[in-house]
């Protein structure tokens, strides 16, 4: 049985929600296709779920500090059973809303995994869908690293669902997903080991502020052991026994579990790319600056699913989704632009980015001044008790205005949009000095930083 539709979305997450909406507004017929839950991992198994941990995280550091403020408190402990059940409250019933969302528009969903079956077809529990046009929104998975042993270790999807705290766990790699899950369960008590094959955690972010993070990470008790290769995974008894080398030793670390911290990749190794005439190299499929395919044009690509791309945010899924929106519906074509997106690493305390690295810039050619601060004799720091504030900010020669910046502390993840707009809106250092802010604030510090 086949069914003749003008758009085929494949994955229910932001980025598909994005351009199914635009394609429907456009009064365009379209079958969304989802093979796990409706709303894809953002919702359901990603950052909001993750930042229910990461504000008790936070918590956990605001009552720490609370002598500081000479505020006398008992030790804190962390309920982690009640915290994953309070996590699943923002959870619950979200498959069922973008289900409904979907119906009440009169979109059609097909459940079930999706394999093309030529150019413009897509099977799907046996039911056949032709397409005009066809959008990959299928999202991203867990790496999978060539260790053996590697099945013992568990996701950031199993994480979430943990219902007791271990004692002790060990993340290899040291990517986003790392570092974040890191600082939940240091200052929940639990020990922690990264295991990391760069030379650094967080390697594409700016180097001098990733080393900021990293002396207040190691400063609550974690062992970072990085340009380290992990050899195996295995079971020894009730832990699990995890070889590596570092520094051209062999050196072993046990614990209760081991996490896969290695970051994400496109899912899209079971959708049969070569059927829909499709090239790729692995999981990065190739696209032209419209986030088409190269080798089929009818295909366009959005989120998760585009590596190599934009960062692997929600909300760039979502900005790409109404990027590929537009471009199936109309008949000028866009572009995306990354250049002024801001991103975050919710560790405790945030390192919040936007634009280009120092390493980045220097590469490209560009010239420029990178201002860093070291902000923890601050007023403003101080204030918090804050022991790791720091910031760097890229200006360009001539123009003034700002290529980078790069700001780890309290309010990080707030205080990045001011210079998103600034860069956005190409403002110059001056535009930015002169405005008036509110003191005091970290807000007000952005004077400084430039």
């Amino acid at each position: 049985m086949s069914s003749e539709v003008d758009v085929i979305v494949l994955g229910s997450g932001n980025a598909g929600f994005a351009a199914i909406g635009a394609a429907h507004n456009a009064g365009k017929s379209a079958v969304m296709v989802e093979s796990r839950d409706i709303g894809g991992t953002c919702p359901l198994r990603g950052c909001v779920p993750k930042k229910v941990l990461v504000a008790a995280a936070e918590c956990l550091h605001q009552i720490a500090l609370a002598p500081e403020h000479r505020i006398s408190v008992g030790p804190a402990t962390l309920d982690w059973k009640k915290l994953i059940a309070r996590k699943q409250t923002f959870v619950d019933g979200v498959p069922d809303d973008f289900r409904k969302s979907l119906e009440n528009r009169g979109i059609q969903v097909a459940e079930g995994p999706a394999k093309f079956t030529g150019p413009h077809e897509v099977a799907v529990n046996g039911q056949t869908f032709v397409g005009k046009k066809t959008v990959i929104a299928t999202g991203s998975k867990p790496r999978p690293l060539p260790i053996p042993g590697f099945e013992h270790a568990i996701t950031s999807d199993d994480i979430l669902d943990l219902q007791e705290q271990p004692k002790s766990i060990v993340f290899i790699g040291a990517g986003v997903i790392g570092m974040e899950f890191t600082h939940v369960f240091a200052r929940a008590g639990t020990k922690v080991t990264i295991i990391e094959v760069a030379d650094r955690p967080l390697p594409a972010l700016e180097a001098e502020a990733v080393e900021k993070l990293v002396e207040a990470t190691r400063a609550l008790g974690v062992d970072i052991h990085t340009g380290a290769q992990t050899g195996s995974i295995e079971k020894d008894g009730s832990q699990l026994k995890v070889s590596f080398t570092h520094d051209g030793r062999k050196k072993t670390v046990t614990a209760e579990v081991v996490a896969n911290g290695a970051g994400r990749i496109a899912a899209v190794e079971d959708l049969d790319l070569e059927a829909g005439g499709i090239d790729h190299d692995g999981f990065v499929i190739g696209v032209d600056e419209f986030l088409r395919s190269r080798s089929n044009p009818d295909v366009f690509v959005a989120g998760d699913a585009l590596a190599l791309q934009g960062p692997q945010l929600s909300p760039v899924a979502s900005y790409e989704g109404r990027i590929v929106g537009h471009n199936l519906v109309n008949g000028s074509m866009i572009s995306a632009d990354y250049s002024s997106i801001p991103s975050a690493v919710f560790t405790v305390p945030t390192l919040a980015s936007v634009g280009l690295t120092e390493e980045k810039a220097t590469a490209a050619g560009l010239k420029f001044d990178a201002k860093s601060n070291d902000m923890t004799s601050w007023r403003s720091s101080m204030t918090h008790a804050e022991s790791a504030a720091f910031a760097k900010v890229l200006v360009e020669h001539g123009s003034n205005k700002i290529l980078g910046a790069h700001i780890l502390g309290h309010g990080a993840g707030e205080i990045i949009h001011l210079f998103s707009w600034a860069m956005k809106m190409g403002m110059t250092t001056k535009d930015i000095a002169d405005q008036i802010y509110v003191y005091p604030t970290f807000a007000n510090d952005i004077k400084f930083l430039i």
